[in-house]
């Protein structure tokens, strides 16, 4: 039987388990840029919105989108869920979340990057929709290429011709 899975907005008090779980899923093999202090700062900033799936009082998986960058453009900053719960519908019920959150903002276009090597994490984004819209050659500190992938949620109205 699969575990319940609980959705809520994360808080500060997250922070360190998002940041450990970042570091063990995200960030593997780099240097640990989304520390405790950096996700807190992150979860406090006020153009930020972020969720975390909990399964019995535990943290295993999070997501976490800024929406400083336009008025109508979002930036999935980091997602992750624990490995043994991937293709269990975790990921996309959060992506769902924010999505959401996205839409009643009036946002149009959410953008990420991706390890352009790491094909599930390409898989995924790619099943929920988002495309690849440029690679960045040595992005994740000067050694690994990203995708940058993007989903449009509220295509802008074609300009009237003029």
């Amino acid at each position: 039987m699969a575990p319940e899975i609980r959705l809520e907005p994360a808080r500060a008090a997250d922070a360190a388990s998002i940041a450990q779980l970042s570091r063990r899923v995200i960030e593997r093999g780099l240097t640990w840029r989304w520390t405790p202090k950096a996700v807190a700062a992150l979860l406090l900033d006020s153009e930020t919105a972020a969720v975390v799936a909990r399964s019995d009082g535990r943290a295993v998986g999070f997501a976490i989108m800024s929406f400083r960058f336009s008025s109508h453009e979002s930036h999935l900053v980091l997602m992750a869920v624990e490995p043994e719960l991937r293709r269990a519908g975790v990921g996309t019920a959060m992506w769902d979340w924010l999505s959401t959150l996205a839409r009643r903002g009036n946002v149009e276009r959410v953008a990420l990057e991706v390890r352009a090597e790491n094909l599930g994490a390409n898989a995924f984004y790619g099943s929920l929709g988002f495309r690849e819209v440029a690679r960045l050659p040595g992005y994740y500190q000067s050694r690994e290429d990203a995708l940058r992938m993007a989903f449009e949620l509220q295509p802008r109205p074609a300009a009237a011709p003029g």
